[in-house]
């Protein structure tokens, strides 16, 4: 989970998991990234490109219902599993 997309979770009592924070290495990969579906002319928000750049060097495989991100594991080493509504 992160920060970015779910701010309340710090309060979410039945939380167990970890918190991830962007470091200055996963705004560096978001930019990247960016530069790539730029060139696709698929451009994403950059809560979603920093959320995949979290995950990408952390090593996480991203479970969403967010079917952008299908195109950013298209140019990058994400894993993504997109499950259905």
């Amino acid at each position: 989970m992160t920060f970015v997309k779910y701010p309340a979770i710090v309060r979410y009592k039945k939380f167990y998991g970890n918190v991830l924070f962007p470091t200055v290495e996963d705004f560096l990969l978001a930019h990247k990234i960016q530069e790539e579906l730029l060139k696709m002319g698929k451009p994403k928000t950059f809560a979603d490109l920093l959320i995949a750049s979290i995950c990408i060097n952390n090593g996480e495989e991203l479970i969403t219902k967010d079917k952008d991100f299908s195109d950013i594991a298209e140019v990058s080493n994400l894993k993504v599993k997109i499950v259905e509504e």
